[in-house]
């Protein structure tokens, strides 16, 4: 009996980490550099062929070589703009610096495409209040969160590989994301971690050993998580920490996965 006690702690504790995380992140939109102030600077360049860390960039971006920063990594100023990876990494100093490799502050339509890597930050993409962003073929490892969502809408990050990062993907207070398509493995805490987050699709990801492979808290509403390969977690779906799913409306729909909470959320079990 004190054994299943212990067990049944497990899904209240690893939230509870989730969260503290995702407070602690959500730190990194007070003081954020807007537009003006980080051209103030570091300058604004657009049509770039390769920026340097801590640019303000819009336009079409084209990476030339590796960024080692000990700083942030590139800004975005600007909508429409695309980032082309080009095959180079963004590296920063730490997960603990409170840095971020690509900062996407209240600009829309922004996409960054691979091949190439965002390693060693505190998040690897940080998006606040924008719309419309795209990640897709790009390697997020080793940061603390890989991609953070906080007030943004219809994001999409889709065939990316995301290991190795205490979450893989977090979105806070943001509709309409999709999350399709990646490759998560090794990410401590929380595969993909949703905190209020309505009318959002998670779908035909391999989520691999985490505490939760997936993780929804009371508020997340409306949200489809469908047709994932979600194994070898702690806890490998978690909605809300067992509410039943018609509270917040969540579907779970055709999941290959060994454990939920509540149970019932995996094919055939």
């Amino acid at each position: 009996m004190e054994l299943e006690g212990k067990r049944s702690s497990i899904p209240t504790m690893i939230a509870a980490s989730v969260l503290v995380t995702l407070i602690a992140l959500s730190t990194l939109t007070i003081g954020i550099a807007t537009p003006v102030a980080a051209q103030q600077l570091g300058g604004t360049l657009g049509a770039s062929t390769n920026a340097a860390c801590g640019q303000v960039v819009s336009g079409v971006v084209n990476l030339t070589a590796n960024l080692n920063c000990s700083g942030d990594g590139i800004i975005v100023g600007g909508p429409n703009t695309v980032i082309n990876m080009n095959g180079f990494s963004i590296t920063g100093p730490g997960q603990d610096s409170s840095k971020v490799a690509i900062m996407v502050p209240n600009v829309d339509n922004v996409v960054v495409n691979g091949p190439g890597s965002l390693s060693n930050f505190q998040a690897g993409v940080l998006l606040t209040g924008a719309n419309g962003f795209q990640i897709n073929s790009v390697i997020l490892s080793n940061n603390q969160i890989g991609t953070f969502m906080t007030g943004a809408e219809n994001a999409q990050v889709q065939q990316n590989i995301i290991q190795g990062n205490s979450i893989g993907v977090a979105s806070h207070s943001s509709t309409g994301s999709a999350i399709d398509s990646n490759l998560m493995n090794g990410n401590l805490l929380a595969g993909i971690t949703f905190v209020n987050t309505q009318q959002s699709n998670v779908g035909m990801n391999n989520v691999v050993g985490s505490q939760n492979g997936v993780f929804l808290d009371g508020q997340s509403s409306q949200n489809t998580i469908s047709a994932n390969n979600v194994l070898e977690n702690v806890i490998d779906l978690n909605n809300a920490n067992g509410l039943p799913t018609n509270i917040n409306a969540n579907q779970y729909v055709d999941n290959s996965c060994e454990t939920s909470n509540p149970s019932g959320l995996c094919i055939g079990r």
